[in-house]
């Protein structure tokens, strides 16, 4: 079968690739459609350390062909959303209603694909960039089919986060004032996220002016090309900050930007390594810093709600697919998306 394959040092599509048969407490799902997030740019660049070789994508949609020995919750031909938490269920974190936390879903990653007889890296718990692949049950979240597979693939991740973060992590109230650096795809997801919980003044910024229209489509009050002029809009600073592209400068400003009591959430992903800085002084108004998970989701939870809030207009989905793309033109897509020509690309199956 095809799929996306980085070997450590080039990411290509390969047409031999062989995934084994769902064991107990798993789904076999044939993906449809797989949104193409800068995580996965990431694995090639090195920015995010991951064994290879790996078949990439993490965000996908497609129909379940088979289910292992004790999944009732889905059944063949049901339309799913899948996510990356390969939680177990019964740990402490996951009684608390914390999936995200749960150490079975963190750093193990699987191998349940191969190729030529040597045994292939599960990316991210999912691998959504081929054919089929092999899930936990609790990936594997029902959809209703009337929600077009390219649409909803783009749910289990970019949805998932930047909505999550604002009605989980932040809890962005009625009436807040919001600012979000980067309109990508996760920021989008972030301004509709402020949209939909009622914040009174949400702030895009980005360098690109080009995407003033669809970041007031999806929630902007205001736009603006630089940081420097959020204070001529909140003069005394923002209730939340997002931070969704990834530089360490950038979370310097969204901490320097924040009102009394203001949080910054961090959802861009730099270098492990990288380290930021700020004045001490400046958080002593119970202002916070917020690390953010995949949205501190409940993606059982939280799918099942995103994907009525589409059917009911008030989440927007189709608008975020800037282009889709046959899984040949990954290098296409890939191009597109390091030049930052689309939200975000969607390879098709």
């Amino acid at each position: 079968m095809r799929g996306v394959l980085f070997d450590g040092k080039r990411a290509e599509v390969v047409d031999d690739l062989e995934v084994r048969e769902p064991g107990p407490g798993e789904v076999l799902v044939a993906v449809s459609a797989a949104g193409l997030c800068h995580s996965d740019l990431s694995v090639i660049d090195g920015t995010i350390p991951f064994p290879a070789p790996v078949v990439l994508g993490h965000e996908g949609a497609g129909v379940v062909e088979e289910v292992g020995a004790g999944v009732t919750h889905v059944a063949a031909g049901d339309h799913v959303a899948l996510s990356t938490l390969a939680n177990c269920g019964t740990c402490a974190e996951c009684d608390r209603g914390r999936p995200t936390m749960c150490r079975q879903a963190i750093g193990r990653p699987g191998r349940p694909f191969s190729r030529g007889g040597r045994p292939v890296y599960q990316f991210a718990s999912n691998s959504a960039f081929a054919e089929r692949t092999v899930v936990k049950a609790v990936q594997a979240v029902r959809i209703p089919k009337d929600i077009p597979l390219p649409s909803a693939a783009l749910i289990g991740c970019g949805v998932l986060t930047g909505v999550g973060a604002v009605l989980n992590r932040a809890r962005v109230d009625r009436g807040d004032s919001v600012v979000v650096i980067g309109t990508g795809g996760i920021g989008l997801n972030v301004l509709q996220g402020a949209r939909i919980a009622g914040a009174l003044r949400i702030v895009a910024v980005d360098a690109n002016p080009a995407k003033e229209e669809v970041a007031r489509r999806f929630g902007a009050t205001d736009f603006l090309t630089s940081a420097e002029g959020v204070r001529e809009l909140l003069p005394t600073g923002a209730d939340h900050v997002f931070e969704c592209v990834g530089r360490v400068e950038l979370i310097r400003q969204a901490v320097d930007l924040l009102d009394r009591h203001g949080q910054a959430v961090l959802l861009g992903v730099p270098p492990a390594t990288a380290e930021a800085s700020f004045r001490v002084s400046s958080l002593f108004l119970d202002k916070s810093i917020l690390g953010c998970r995949y949205g501190a989701s409940r993606p059982q939870r939280d799918i099942t709600l995103y994907a009525e809030l589409y059917r009911t207009g008030r989440l927007l989905l189709d608008e975020l697919v800037t282009r889709t793309y046959p899984v040949e033109d990954f290098a296409k897509a890939t191009a597109d998306a390091e030049a930052g020509r689309v939200a975000r690309g969607v390879l098709t199956f």
